[in-house]
């Protein structure tokens, strides 16, 4: 583990009727605690998850368009809105590993196709362009080649182009680096797979605080498993 502390800088907050500041739980948030090498952030679309997740790749100099601090390009709109707002503990600090914007995922291979065009080696993504490979086999390629040696990864929805088996390749692939105690991974995810990870923290951007909740409590999961085990009657109910 590296990051071991967010806190909000309260005194520069300009107005909580601003956004993000409207939003309840980066309106409340004051500080948050990393204390495993693999934390998700959960919560319904809007609630602040991916603006904080952004604002940490912010303060650690990666580009928020999507990659790590060598990589520059642009992205309309991907500039951070609260990078500014917050200060990041480490002990000790690093500044190598990578922030996955899911979205904006089709730039950064554009970008790598842009850098690597004529070296034409790609070692970090597989050995080819990702633009060559599915979307799913692109992000398995990501997260086996780039993803190496003592780093910090921010995620922002890393399942968008996984499917459920190749969203538990990843878990292994997480697994794998953990081990080391030379990785850390911040995740927004709302795969309930991703987030059965084991003994991962999980905080809840849903209601007006931030919170850490079980695995079970999640609605992803209590969602998923109600789903599974009475599809017809929920079905049923829905299309009334």
């Amino acid at each position: 583990m590296f990051l071991k502390k967010l806190t909000m800088l309260q005194e520069k907050v300009p107005s909580d009727s601003e956004y993000p500041f409207s939003i309840p739980a980066i309106h409340h948030l004051k500080e948050l605690t990393f204390q495993k090498e693999v934390t998700f952030f959960v919560g319904e679309n809007g609630t602040g998850k991916s603006t904080l997740l952004e604002a940490i790749a912010d303060k650690c100099e990666f580009n928020t368009a999507g990659g790590g601090r060598q990589n520059t390009y642009e992205v309309d709109q991907s500039e951070s809105v609260l990078g500014d707002y917050i200060r990041l503990s480490w002990l000790p600090k690093v500044t190598t590993g990578f922030f996955l914007r899911a979205e904006s995922f089709y730039h950064f291979a554009s970008h790598i196709d842009e850098v690597e065009e004529d070296l034409n080696m790609y070692i970090n993504y597989g050995g080819r362009s990702l633009h060559q490979q599915s979307h799913g086999e692109s992000f398995l390629s990501l997260f086996k080649y780039r993803f190496s040696g003592k780093g910090i990864y921010l995620l922002d929805e890393p399942e968008a182009a996984l499917s459920p088996t190749r969203q538990l390749t990843f878990l292994k692939i997480i697994h794998d680096l953990t081990k080391t105690k030379k990785a850390q991974f911040i995740i927004a995810s709302h795969s309930p797979i991703l987030l059965g990870y084991p003994d991962a923290d999980i905080f809840s951007f849903d209601g007006d605080h931030i919170a850490k909740v079980n695995y079970v409590d999640t609605e992803h999961y209590q969602l998923t498993k109600y789903f599974l085990q009475n599809r017809e009657k929920l079905l049923a109910e829905l299309f009334k």
